[in-house]
């Protein structure tokens, strides 16, 4: 059973840092495109940065040249450095992507990982 685990969260003041993770395991075949997403209290999930298999990438523009996603193959896992954060970056962060098993190709998600950002 293929899971997404993130990790990485927690409380930052304004303009620190956090780099958060999302780890796939399971008898995984491939990975495809990957994405992170936050909900913040009220709002409809966003998506926040995504990245292909080949390395291609793309920002929500209130995010751009903070935030910097990236992806390890080797270790199946994806990440999402975040910089100069803002109050208005607090939400649950998630992990999302395309992964392929003995199960097909399915979307997956992570249970989430919160991100403070508050003095």
């Amino acid at each position: 059973q293929v899971q997404l685990v993130e990790s990485g969260g927690g409380l930052v003041q304004p303009g620190g840092s956090l780099r958060l993770s999302c780890a796939a395991s399971g008898s995984i075949f491939s990975i495809y495109d990957m994405a992170w997403y936050r909900q913040a209290p009220g709002k409809q999930r966003e998506l926040v940065a995504a990245i292909n298999s080949g390395g291609r990438t793309n920002y929500a523009d209130s995010v751009k040249g903070r935030f910097t996603i990236s992806r390890d193959n080797a270790k199946n896992t994806v990440y999402l450095q975040m910089n100069s954060l803002k109050p208005e970056d607090t939400a649950v962060y998630y992990c999302n992507g395309g992964v392929s098993s003995y199960s097909g190709l399915r979307n997956y998600w992570g249970q989430g990982t919160q991100v403070t950002v508050s003095s």
